[in-house]
């Protein structure tokens, strides 16, 4: 008789939890982080920038897409917690 391979319905490790690595966590949080301080950094350098320094206005533009993008990447980033938070709470109802 065979063992169930890892990735089998009826597989169980006895010795789970035991040692080894903490499960895998999301890394969402950590990129959320830096996409608030991008749009921090990018919108704070562009007013710096057209107020205090007379500059070519490409320079305020880029940074200011930068914003825009680190904007879009925290919208991203908010769904995809939200709909993991969402699993989670599901599974627990589950009894998992």
């Amino acid at each position: 008789m065979s063992r169930p391979a890892a990735g089998d319905e009826d597989y169980h490790d006895p010795l789970a939890g035991l040692g080894g690595a903490p499960p895998a966590r999301s890394a969402l949080t950590l990129r959320l982080a830096l996409a608030l301080f991008g749009v921090v950094a990018c919108v704070s350098g562009a007013i710096i920038l057209l107020l205090l320094v007379d500059v070519a206005t490409w320079l305020v533009t880029v940074l200011l897409v930068g914003a825009v993008v680190a904007l879009v990447d925290i919208a991203v980033v908010t769904r995809r917690l939200r709909r993991e938070r969402r699993s989670e709470v599901a599974f627990r109802r589950r009894g998992g």
